[in-house]
């Protein structure tokens, strides 16, 4: 049986996302690209984007993260080259670090339906169910058998259960930000730097784990952006850089030089 959702398309409705496949970041960086690309959405200024990138080794607190989940010492963080963050996301502590593909959508929610097309809006928890759709559709495209688990967010593997997908989210005025992080071909010993997402029964997982072989990182973005168009019933437009989507320059380019580091009261909602 198909644990897939069910995707009620209409053509006609369709919405456009733009995707920008950006080189390597570090996480401020990528922190305050998002700010600026959700002010410019909440303004009208741009469409919804969906980046997609690799973090520099990183860990990451949440808004509900216990310090505790953290269980290397600064000095062990500092000598791996691995930096901490607190973020205005849902969730726990989780790690991003090369190998791993990054999903930052900004949208506009009230753009798209509810799943009963009865409201022209979407909620956060409908929001996160189709991330995990998308994200589930993308492990099948490489013959990984994935699903959700009752009470959890993110993506996991069946057999055995581990996680190969971690969510979390930050809603604001209707626009979200953050969003996901699939291990591809992550290295996994960085998670015994944490404990991920506070979770302590199932362990982690990658692609390249669970096929046996390292995946073209290209390949699996085409993959989620094929994903998202359509169980988000848009229309996918890849864009060079950030020029394409503004028409004009934000300072951000693919490979970011190091003056780019100087990138550093509303609705919000929170979840992972």
């Amino acid at each position: 049986m198909s644990k897939f959702l069910p995707i009620l398309t209409n053509k006609c409705d369709a919405t456009l996302i733009s995707v920008l496949q950006l080189g390597p970041l570090d996480y401020a960086t990528g922190v305050r690209l998002q700010q600026k690309l959700v002010g410019l959405r909440k303004d009208g200024l741009i469409g919804d984007v969906l980046l997609l990138l690799e973090h520099t080794p990183v860990i990451t607190l949440g808004r509900n993260a216990k310090a505790a989940n953290v269980v290397a010492s600064p000095e062990l963080l500092a000598e791996q080259g691995v930096e901490l963050f607190e973020c205005d996301r849902g969730g726990d502590v989780t790690f991003h670090g090369p190998g791993q593909l990054v999903g930052y959508p900004i949208f506009d929610l009230r753009g798209f339906s509810s799943p009963n097309g009865q409201r022209r809006t979407l909620g956060a928890v409908e929001y996160v169910r189709r991330l995990e759709e998308v994200l589930i559709r993308t492990c099948a495209d490489f013959r990984i058998p994935a699903e959700r688990v009752a009470g959890l967010t993110g993506v996991w593997t069946t057999r055995p259960q581990a996680k190969i997908a971690a969510i979390g989210v930050h809603i604001s005025r209707g626009v979200t930000s953050h969003g996901f992080a699939l291990n591809v071909n992550t290295d996994l010993d960085y998670f015994n730097l944490i404990i991920p997402c506070g979770i302590t029964s199932k362990p982690v997982t990658s692609m390249a784990k669970e096929l046996g072989r390292q995946l073209s990182l290209l390949d699996v973005a085409h993959s989620i952006s094929r994903n998202f168009g359509i169980v988000f019933e848009s229309q996918m437009l890849w864009l060079e850089n950030l020029d394409a989507l503004l028409g004009h320059s934000v300072g951000v380019p693919m490979k970011p030089p190091a003056e780019i580091r100087k990138l550093h009261g509303d609705e919000d909602a929170f979840w992972a």
